[in-house]
This record gives C-alpha cells, sequence and structure tokens, in this order.
C-alpha cells in the first residue's frame, strides 16, 4: 500500500496497436444514481482555472437563493393576505392615503408573484450558471427593497396625516438584511456593498418623505425627523455591522469545510454516487489540470480491518492490470486523518446498464463489438491469475476516448479473488455471497468460494442475454429467487424475449449459461473467438457508434468543455 498519496503517479498510457490513443479518463456506476439522473442537469467538470469554491458556491446559492425566494415570498404572501381582509383603511377619508393604499396593494400583490416565480425557476432541474443565479439574487433582493422602500413611504405618509408622527421601518428592514445575510453566500467584501445599499435604503427614504409638503406634520417637523432619523440610523448601523461581521464568519466556516475536501494535490468537484462503502467524487489535480474520479472510503469502514483489506485488493488488482479496456488506477493511499481513497480514470459516456435503460436493447453487431472487448479485458486479468466475479452491465462501460465512441471499460474489480488459493479469511469468509444475484454464476449462488474464470464467463452471458432483451436471465422480483434461479433452473432462449437475436449469437450465449462451468467455454479467448465468428459480428463499426453517441447529442470532444454537449457520466462504485 502506498503511503504517501499526496503527489500524483505517473502512469504509462496504454493504447492498442490498431486505434487512437486513449485519453485518461473515468468512472464505475454507484448505487442509488443511474445515468438518467445526468440527463438534464448532468455532471460536468469545471474548466481548470475555476476554483472549488466557485463550484461549491455555484451549487450552495441555487439553494439557499430558492430557500430565500420561498420564504420571503410565504411571509409577503400572508402579509397581502392579512391586508386584503384588513387593511387598516377602514373609515380613512383621506384620498391620498387610500391612493396610496391601493396602489401599494397591487404592488404587493405583483412582489409575492415575482418571488414565487423567482423560486419556481430555480426549481427547475437544468444547470443554471452562477451569473445567472447572481442575476436572480439581485432581482429577488432587488425587487423587494424596492418593495419595502414603497411600504416605508405609505407608512410615513399614514402616520404623519393622521397622527402626526413618523413610523418606525426598522423591523421589516431588519428581516431583510438578516435574511440576506443567513441565505446567501458571499465573501465579506461583496456583501459589505450589497448590505450597504438595504441599510441605507430607510434611511433615505425617511429624509424624503419626512419634507414632503404632503406629510403635513405639524411646526415640530424638524425635531421629528432628527430624532427618528438618528434612531434609525444607529439601528441599521448597527445591524450592517452585524450582517457583514456575519457574512464574513459564515464565508470563513465555508472556506475550511471546502479545504475539507480536497485531498493532497485533488480538488473535489462533485459528489458522483455514494453507497455503503464510501463516496465517488468527480476531481481533478491541481497541476496537471485532469480530471479523474476518486473512490474515497467512509471514515466509519476505515476502523473495519476486512472493508479496508477489500479496499486495498480492488486498488492493487486493479493496478495490475494495463489492457486498454480496463479502468486505470493513478493513485493510491491515505490522508493524515485516515481517510483511505484512490484515484482513477475519468470517462465520459454511459454504462451498459444504464443505456438498455434509457434506449433498449442493443443491436447484435454493438452487443458484439462491446462483449468482444470486455472478453480482452478480461482474458488479461485470469492470464494473471484474477477473477473478477462481479461482471454486470453497470460494470462494463462504453466511453468515448480520443473520438473513438463505444470503447468498452470493465470497472469495479472489488470482488476480485485470485486463482492461486483461496482468499484470506479476513476479507471474504467462506459461505458468503458475493457479486449481483442477477448476474451470478451456480457457484457464486450456491455459495462456492473457489475461484474460477468460468464463473465470470457465465457472468459475461448473463449480460449479453440482458443487453440483447433488455431483461435479465432470470427476472426475480426478490434477490433469493434469482440466485435459486441461478443455481437450479434451466434459462430460455434470449430469442424467446427478443426475436431479432441472431440464432448463432443466441447458441454462444446459450453456452455461456449453461450451469455446470465444464460446459461452459473453458476460457475468454474461446468465447471472443466464438463472437469473432458470429455473422454479426464486425457489422457495427466506429461510425455507426460515431453517429449513435451524436444522434442523441450525446457526443463532446472533451469532458471538460463547459459549452460542449454533457454525456450522462458513469459514476465510481461506492459499495
Amino acid at each position: 500500500m502506498a503511503t504517501d498519496p499526496m503527489s500524483a503517479r505517473s502512469t504509462p498510457r496504454r493504447t492498442p496497436p490498431d486505434a487512437p490513443t486513449l485519453d485518461a479518463a473515468s468512472n464505475l456506476e454507484a448505487h442509488g444514481r443511474t445515468d438518467a439522473e445526468f440527463a438534464c442537469g448532468r455532471v460536468q467538470l469545471v474548466s481548470g482555472s475555476e476554483s472549488l469554491a466557485s463550484s461549491a458556491t455555484q451549487s450552495l446559492l441555487r439553494a439557499r437563493l430558492r430557500a430565500a425566494a420561498l420564504v420571503v415570498c410565504a411571509g409577503s404572501a400572508a402579509w397581502l393576505v392579512k391586508n386584503l381582509v384588513h387593511s387598516g383603511l377602514e373609515g380613512v377619508a383621506d384620498r391620498l392615503i387610500l391612493e396610496h393604499g391601493r396602489i401599494l396593494t397591487f404592488f404587493h400583490a405583483v412582489h409575492v408573484l415575482v418571488m414565487a416565480a423567482t423560486a419556481a425557476w430555480l426549481c427547475r432541474r437544468c444547470r443554471i450558471t452562477l451569473r445567472k443565479l447572481r442575476l436572480a439574487e439581485l432581482v429577488a433582493f432587488g425587487w423587494t427593497t424596492a418593495f419595502l422602500v414603497g411600504v416605508q413611504h405609505f407608512q410615513t405618509l399614514y402616520m404623519a396625516r393622521l397622527h402626526g408622527v413618523l413610523a418606525n421601518p426598522a423591523p421589516t428592514w431588519l428581516a431583510l438584511a438578516f435574511t440576506y445575510t443567513l441565505f446567501i453566500p458571499n465573501s465579506s467584501r461583496r456583501a459589505a456593498v450589497v448590505l450597504a445599499g438595504m441599510c441605507a435604503a430607510p434611511l433615505a427614504t425617511l429624509a424624503f418623505d419626512t419634507w414632503l409638503p404632503a406629510m403635513a406634520l405639524d411646526s415640530g417637523r424638524v425635531p421629528y425627523f432628527r430624532d427618528a432619523f438618528a434612531a434609525l440610523a444607529l439601528i441599521m448601523a448597527l445591524c450592517y455591522g452585524t450582517c457583514v461581521y456575519g457574512t464574513h464568519m459564515i464565508y470563513n466556516l465555508r472556506q475550511e469545510a471546502l479545504a475539507a475536501r480536497q485531498l493532497g494535490q485533488y480538488r473535489l468537484r462533485k459528489l458522483l454516487g455514494e453507497g455503503g462503502m464510501g463516496e465517488v467524487y468527480l476531481a481533478e489535480h491541481q497541476m496537471l489540470k485532469r480530471p479523474c474520479a476518486i473512490k474515497v472510503i467512509r471514515p466509519s469502514k476505515a476502523r473495519d480491518p476486512r472493508a479496508l483489506a477489500r479496499f486495498e485488493r480492488e486498488v492493487q488488482a486493479t493496478a495490475r492490470l494495463t489492457h486498454w479496456n480496463t479502468v486505470e488506477i493513478f493513485d493510491y493511499g491515505r490522508t493524515d486523518d485516515g481517510t483511505f481513497f484512490y484515484v482513477m480514470e475519468y470517462l465520459p459516456g454511459m454504462s451498459l446498464a444504464g443505456m438498455v435503460e434509457q434506449y433498449g436493447p442493443l443491436p447484435a453487431g454493438r452487443v458484439i463489438h462491446l462483449l468482444m472487448q470486455t472478453c480482452d479485458a478480461l482474458a488479461e486479468a485470469h492470464a494473471i491469475g484474477l477473477v473478477h466475479r462481479d461482471i454486470k452491465p453497470g460494470n462494463i462501460f462504453a466511453a468515448q476516448r480520443g473520438g473513438v465512441y463505444d470503447v468498452a471499460k470493465l470497472l469495479d474489480f472489488g470482488l476480485v479473488k485470485p486463482l492461486d488459493g483461496p482468499a484470506s479469511i479476513e476479507i471474504t469468509q467462506d459461505g458468503t455471497l458475493t457479486g449481483s444475484p442477477l448476474f451470478m454464476s451456480p457457484e457464486q449462488a450456491m455459495g462456492e468460494n473457489d475461484p474460477d474464470a468460468r464463473g465470470d464467463i457465465y457472468s459475461l452471458g448473463a449480460v449479453a442475454y440482458y443487453l440483447l432483451t433488455g431483461r435479465p436471465v432470470f427476472d426475480a422480483d426478490k434477490p433469493l429467487k434469482a440466485l435459486l434461479a441461478h443455481a437450479h433452473e434451466p434459462p430460455q432462449p434470449p430469442s424467446v424475449h427478443a426475436q431479432h437475436v441472431p440464432a448463432d449469437l443466441e447458441a454462444v450465449i446459450m453456452r455461456c449459461l449453461q450451469k455446470r462451468p465444464e460446459d461452459r467455454f473453458q476460457d475468454v479467448v474461446s468465447l471472443r473467438a466464438a463472437l469473432s465468428a458470429c455473422q454479426d459480428a464486425g457489422t457495427w463499426t466506429h461510425e455507426d457508434a460515431a453517429r449513435w453517441w451524436q444522434s442523441r447529442g450525446l457526443a463532446r470532444s472533451m469532458p471538460w468543455q463547459a459549452d460542449a454537449p454533457e454525456t450522462a457520466v458513469q459514476t465510481a462504485s461506492a459499495r
């Protein structure tokens, strides 16, 4: 295990002899999230020049601004209903006050609608840029400030003409200033500018209103004004200082939290997925500006020797593999606080599970194209004595690499097991079921722990079945039923569920799905040869793949281009 992970290791690129250079990037499918969730507000790596704070501020500002708009809208609506039921103008004969009251009621209703529209716009699922969010902030709080100026003017007019005194506008302005401070993430410098306008508005309004002839104050107008203005100025000055200092404190706490999201030379940009084992983040190397995926094990799991052993085994097993159809490991280690992590490729593209879920079964030529690449990746693993044991559509990724589409990547070697001997009892105990029930081999379903590459071949046949039909071999509603079916029930041919399945490809799949390991293909090299001999082999070309991705708006030249069409992004397994 590496003990100093803080500097990224330079890893040689692995390039097939007949394909363009494969870029450095990837992820894995996370439990709890599907590719469809990224269809609108898809995961995007921010430009290398943009800081983590900027990316985090964008997400936080949207949530906080939406909450603030809803709070202000609810309060303003309740106030409007109260005024409509009991305006306080009953019996008032002053036409000027009545006219101003009607105008204020109209703008009060408009204010409620503006805040509701702002909150609704912020609830959309599509991505909103930071500039647009700041514009929404200006609209929401700028319009509220203008509305409160109108409210203060009316209250001053009402109290002056009917009672000869000045109204106290401080409570509403204090509520607005503290709402802005608590909800909107800001630097102290920016908050100082915005809050200065908010706190100066009531003073300017009071200075303007008290000298209007319409106020009709008695000869004590000036003393009234001086006392009221001095009291209001003191309150707003105290409010201003408190809010700016509070913003400064909140900002510093956010910066400390953001700093904690950095692992050595890697900045964590966005959470991609999480599960019982840990989290996976979209990240970037600070010096290289290279996108990557970081899998982090939860601190609570770090105290579990078995979990740590599996985590270490996954990294070491994957790092031994050099085939370009296997996910690549860049770095691995632990932080000072004991957090374990490893750094993988970042791949724009889609898992085969997400592809079938969103677009339906795949044609035979494309299935063969993807499975042959997966066989190549498994051939290297089996050759050095490693069995994957968790082959499933979610662990095979169709990526875009170096301008080439449908580049298969085999992911998640967390359940890998050596062929040359049983795993340590601290890692896997006898009788423990490992793998995915819908794609598990009969020997795995019965709890046999002796590893065999032919179990991967069975699972690969189950994957092919799913890709062609859009359903698993045994579509059980409970995991135990699926396990029993894999162990004892004969599978139906895929042509029963999908008539387009060619007979030769179906024969290959049914041989993979034999219950007895000795009745299957004995190695993935033989399986690959059988796939390549099928009539549809070679019918799915690079041009076909490119047209498929481009026709659905899923193609882009570089994963970190902010203005390029975004793909559904695979996320790393965080079990």
